[in-house]
């Protein structure tokens, strides 16, 4: 029973928790995008407080790594690996498309409604003016497509719609919302948080899927994205 602790920065919405195997044991979140940095030590600080453990007793870090907000990507990923190199925890890097699709799945889950085997999971994340970051999944979290920057038009998605049913989700989908009128497509207004990393990260502690802590870097997708909005 791993006890992990979990990190998303990645986008306007940051959030830590605390889990022990498939139990989440505290949550923290913050909405101020601007804030990420200052966020996320105290959050830290104040979960392993509450829970009434210690960072040594961690067993592993998970992070989200990308694509997202530039800023936030860096701020998440160095203090995961701060806490990993100086304990000697190893790291875990889950995609950030990938958290998204799952908070997707725990949300029917959670209101006791089954998606079908053909449909895909469609998150997308708003990266200024038409594009978005996305990816495909099947109901299994099976990666369809990997995570790609997209420019929205008329044809987005045509063909995938096409032939399956999709869900789209995160705060690209308003891109899409007004102009794709497809009765095969349904749009899912939730937010994700850290507590779906950890649903993701404990099935790769699992697995001993560790990423390389000299060498890891953020999933930028594009050299530069950064979701502030400009004064």
């Amino acid at each position: 029973m791993p006890l992990l602790l979990n990190i998303d920065t990645a986008t306007e919405h940051a959030s830590v928790c605390l889990s022990k195997d498939d139990t989440i044991l505290g949550l923290i979140e913050s909405t101020e995008q601007k804030n990420h940095a200052s966020f996320v030590q105290p959050a830290i600080q104040q979960l392993m407080t509450e829970s009434g453990y210690t960072l040594s007793q961690l067993d592993a870090i998970a992070v989200t790594s990308g694509p997202g907000s530039y800023t936030g990507l860096r701020v998440g990923l160095a203090s995961a690996k701060g806490i990993c190199y100086v304990l000697q925890k190893p790291l875990i890097l889950i995609n950030t498309l990938e958290v998204m699709a799952q908070a997707i799945l725990s949300h029917y889950q959670a209101n006791d409604q089954h998606i079908d085997p053909s449909t895909l999971l469609c998150p997308l994340i708003d990266a200024r003016r038409m594009e978005v970051f996305t990816a495909l999944y099947d109901p299994s979290l099976n990666e369809i497509e990997p995570p790609h920057a997209l420019v929205i038009d008329e044809n987005a998605f045509s063909a995938q719609l096409s032939a399956h049913p999709m869900i789209f989700s995160g705060s690209g989908h308003h891109k899409l919302k007004d102009s794709l009128l497809n009765s095969a497509a349904t749009f899912l207004n939730i937010q994700h948080n850290a507590s779906q990393l950890a649903i993701r990260a404990v099935k790769a502690y699992q697995s001993n899927h560790f990423a390389d802590l000299a060498y890891s870097e953020p999933l930028y997708v594009k050299e530069f994205f950064d979701t502030r909005k400009k004064s």
